[in-house]
């Protein structure tokens, strides 16, 4: 083996991942190769939070290439499959998964790589997926791939990296504590999106599909539901104004899916420019909107009072207008009501939903009573996934913890330049 690179503790070695495992990079296929029927390649965006789901694949290879030409690359049951192009640092521990049976038969494709075992007496794969999610790993992988915002490797650097390697007996004892642990996680996640599919379900319960409206519903123009604010280009500001504190400036990236406004990284306005435009400060109840860009139709509800906050160019402030603002969110969250949003998008080089469009969109017309019913039972639904959102930020604690024990030693030794 390789002189090592990292320190390991009494009892444990430090090899090259080279020496102990098989990995591989997907092919680079064309385009043109692609069909809609085969064997399907595997792609990025099929591995999410720890597991992997073909079901949205559309690209495929004919059976007689896949088997031909790419058989090397067909990927086997048990491997180990990573994302290894466009990840966010933070986001890595979420696209590793493992293949399983009903997966196959399945291609690697260009941004992905598997992973798989010289000898089994040497090394649990499953260990290697914890060790994956470690400082450890990540500490050196980002010493190679330097100047890049995501990660971006390939087998060239996985080849330059160490990993910690205690007795079998004990890789398989760590794997089965963080196993359990990762369980307890899972499960709290899984609790989550129940709760967010229950009240998707109430919205459908009490209104209806808002797009074929089945329970015929009169319409109304959507300014009689809110008013529309918005930016046109740098108004009021340019880019060179913004600051490290001053009034919060929100954008696309500040929306979750799930209609939260995530205030975690977010930049401000000088105070000046501020003041300079009041038209299109944020209040509590105003819904932000995603106009243009990748993620145009999102939206998010200001749930509580921000202080001094305003908005950037890509978004726009639906203000309510004799409505329940948390029955708007989730109006405007449809599915079905949010592909008609974006499918008005206006052809220019940027994605980009008008607002005239915004304005004259005709919707349903849901009673203000109703509107509150709903409302407050969603409320009631939201302070249940708050408490399960607690629980899961101690499962994530306790995970992070065990994860950090496990590799202890190791996360205590500097890695060498």
């Amino acid at each position: 083996m390789k002189k090592p690179i990292i320190s390991a503790p009494i009892g444990w070695e430090a090899p090259m991942i080279s020496d102990v495992l098989f990995f591989q990079e997907g092919p680079g296929v064309r385009k043109w190769q692609f069909r809609e029927e085969g064997v399907k390649l595997l792609n990025v965006g099929n591995i999410n939070n720890g597991e992997l789901n073909l079901g949205s694949t559309k690209l495929h290879l004919e059976e007689s290439e896949a088997n031909g030409k790419y058989s090397h690359f067909l990927v086997d049951e048990g491997d180990l499959l990573i994302a290894c192009s466009g990840i966010v640092v933070s986001n890595f521990h979420n696209k590793i998964a493992f293949a399983k049976k009903e997966h196959l038969p399945l291609c690697l494709n260009t941004s992905t790589m598997r992973f798989k075992p010289l000898d089994e007496n040497v090394i649990n794969l499953n260990f290697f997926r914890y060790f994956l999610q470690t400082e450890i790993f990540k500490k050196q992988l980002q010493r190679l791939i330097t100047g890049s915002a995501q990660l971006n490797f390939g087998p060239s650097h996985i080849k330059k990296i160490a990993l910690l390697l205690p007795p079998l007996p004990t890789q398989k004892k760590i794997a089965a504590i963080l196993d359990e642990a990762d369980s307890y996680r899972q499960k709290t996640k899984a609790l989550i999106s129940k709760y967010d599919e229950l009240t998707q379900s109430l919205f459908l319960d009490m209104f209806g599909d808002p797009v074929r409206n089945e329970k015929g519903w009169e319409k109304k123009i959507a300014t009689e539901y809110y008013e529309v604010r918005g930016r046109v280009g740098w108004k009021g500001y340019k880019k060179t104004d913004l600051r490290q504190d001053g009034a919060i400036v929100l954008g696309a990236t500040h929306i979750q899916s799930t209609g939260v406004i995530d205030l975690e990284k977010v930049v401000y306005l000088s105070q000046e420019k501020f003041i300079e435009s009041p038209e299109i400060v944020v209040q509590k109840g105003d819904l932000i909107f995603v106009q243009r860009g990748n993620t145009i139709g999102k939206v998010g509800l200001v749930r509580e009072n921000m202080g001094d906050a305003t908005i950037n160019p890509v978004v726009l402030i639906f203000r309510p207008v004799n409505a329940n603002p948390l029955f708007l969110l989730y109006l405007l969250m449809n599915k079905e009501l949010n592909r008609e949003f974006v499918n008005s998008n206006s052809g220019s080089a940027q994605p980009m939903i008008t607002q005239k469009f915004m304005r004259e969109f005709m919707f349903i017309d849901i009673p203000l009573n109703l509107q509150n019913q709903f409302a407050k039972r969603v409320e009631a639904i939201e302070a249940q996934k708050a408490q399960a959102q607690k629980e899961l930020e101690k499962a994530e604690e306790l995970f992070g913890s065990l994860l950090q024990r496990a590799f202890k030693n190791g996360l205590e030794q500097d890695v060498k330049d």
